[in-house]
């Protein structure tokens, strides 16, 4: 594979929402998440955690409960009661008809601690970029085994719902969830901001 051959791969990556039902074999779901936990970290510490539901029971039983949050924030925010209907639907759908759902958990137990709130707020952060490295390099495995992928951050809005709904350490931090399964279709790609908009090249000069 040449590094064009490598960009144009990486640059076809997409985020699928509508899957076949078709079950994703347990060798290829252990593959992916290996692949991802050769992400970068910080210290080398790889706070990142995985819980993976392919159990339409337990992917139902999730998504009941969070749906329950949901509607509830959706309810403070006064929305017209057939449009919380519609949001609520539509997210249980997610989470019942992705073959795979993983939740992606940060843990900090093994990181650095310190005395003053701005370096435990810097490593806080430093562990939860390290989970999201771990995030995109499971997507780009998926990739890589013809399956489609996609993010959401709904588990940030339900933390302790989705810990105690699947049974957690009290050590794993919910922060992201992706649904994992065969495409329906590949959308074509969306327009990217021009680099010139996003990057400055900086000189040593005054």
């Amino acid at each position: 594979m040449t590094a064009t051959d490598l960009h144009t791969f990486l640059r076809t990556r997409r985020s699928i929402r509508r899957f076949k039902p078709d079950p994703i074999p347990d060798p290829v779901i252990e593959r992916i998440l290996t692949t991802a936990t050769f992400a970068s970290s910080a210290h080398h510490r790889q706070p990142w955690r995985f819980a993976v539901l392919t159990d339409d029971s337990a992917k139902n039983n999730l998504a009941d409960i969070m749906a329950k949050d949901f509607q509830h924030d959706l309810e403070a925010d006064a929305l017209a009661p057939e449009e919380i209907g519609k949001k609520v639907a539509r997210s249980r759908e997610r989470i019942i008809e992705a073959p795979v759902v993983v939740i992606l958990n940060v843990d900090m137990s093994e990181m650095d601690t310190y005395p003053d709130e701005r370096r435990r707020k810097a490593e806080y952060i430093m562990a939860t970029q390290s989970a999201a490295n771990a995030g995109m390099l499971l997507l780009l495995a998926a990739h890589a085994e013809g399956l489609g992928g996609v993010w959401v951050c709904s588990p940030l809005f339900a933390q302790e719902t989705v810990r105690s709904a699947l049974k957690l350490p009290l050590a794993w931090e919910p922060q992201a969830m992706y649904f994992l399964g065969y495409p329906v279709e590949i959308p074509q790609a969306r327009e990217r901001k021009d680099m010139r908009e996003i990057t400055v090249t900086v000189d040593g000069g005054r």
